[in-house]
């Protein structure tokens, strides 16, 4: 009997660790697949962290090209903007021409006499006072001024106000340094506009453009004679209005109303008058005109779409 529960009590030892070992076993299993799973989602987590610094990379590789790109074409558009400028620049002022007015003028000389005249009561005082008396006249340059060919046998288009005086004399300066005398074939009296005619033919003329297609903010440039004294001068800006109505006075006190004008900032030095404003394809769209005295960069241009009717109605 006690060999018996001897033997029942090893065999319930025996159950007891055969139960804990399988047991055992199976939880190493159990840990041993978790494991495998952690392992294999840490090596998939590991290669989307890999795949996604890859990414960031590629991204901002992307990035620095593009930078790159935006740079480069950055610079190539300024680089063709100034290429524009230049040749159109190049296009324009060929035709342009400087007008120099002069006129004969007293010569004057000053003598000293006596303000008593024949007096004998003043004649032994000597009594002497400065006098100017006329000798003779000089030919004198009393202004300056542009404008622009517009016919190749020489006719040049520039303002009124340049060549009003119908006792001067115009002498136009070329392009290429030549020196022509000018005759006033047209002087228009609803607008500052005026023609006038070099002899000879051959000459390069500006292309006009359409004044009514301008854009605020456009590239402009005016060209002109720069104080009477810089010939072919260029300054660059922009439209800054269009169909101004403005007052303007020449040197000579004549106030004149001028209506559908373009604004400009590009400067208009005096000088300038009658000269181009032009845009970046080299094509003529106005006539500069006149500047606000005092003022930075505030100036404006007679539109070209108004200039185009006389010239045909001159040159018909």
């Amino acid at each position: 009997m006690r060999l018996l529960e001897k033997i029942i009590t090893l065999f319930l030892i025996a159950a007891v660790l055969a139960g804990a070992i399988f047991f055992v076993v199976k939880k190493e299993k159990y840990f041993n697949s978790r494991l495998a799973d952690l392992s294999s989602q840490l090596i998939i987590s590991d290669q989307k962290i890999n795949a996604l610094q890859s990414r960031l990379e590629e991204v901002s590789q992307q990035k620095s090209i593009v930078k790159e790109e935006t740079v480069r074409r950055e610079v190539i558009i300024q680089k063709s903007q100034q290429e524009l400028l230049t040749a159109a620049v190049a296009k324009v002022t060929s035709a342009v021409v400087s007008i120099v007015v002069s006129k004969d003028v007293p010569k004057l000389e000053i003598t000293y006499v006596n303000p008593f005249g024949d007096d004998p009561f003043f004649k032994d005082f000597g009594f002497q006072v400065p006098v100017y008396q006329q000798k003779g006249t000089e030919k004198q340059q009393i202004g300056a001024g542009t404008g622009f060919l517009i016919n190749s046998n020489g006719y040049i288009l520039t303002n009124r106000h340049v060549v009003q005086d119908t006792a001067a004399d115009y002498t136009v300066l070329l392009a290429d340094g030549s020196q022509k005398t000018a005759q006033v074939v047209w002087r228009d009296s609803s607008n500052d506009i005026a023609i006038i005619k070099i002899p000879g033919a051959g000459y390069p003329i500006e292309q006009l453009g359409d004044s009514a297609s301008l854009e605020l903010g456009q590239s402009v440039f005016a060209v002109g004679n720069a104080l009477g004294e810089y010939s072919n001068s260029v300054s660059v800006g922009i439209i800054s209005g269009l169909n101004r109505t403005i007052q303007a006075s020449d040197a000579n006190g004549t106030v004149e109303n001028l209506s559908g004008v373009i604004q400009t900032d590009a400067a208009i030095n005096p000088g300038n008058s009658g000269g181009p404003l032009a845009d970046l394809n080299g094509k003529v769209i106005g006539v500069n005109v006149a500047t606000v005295t005092g003022s930075n960069n505030i100036s404006f241009s007679i539109p070209v779409n108004i200039v185009k009717s006389i010239i045909n109605s001159v040159l018909k």
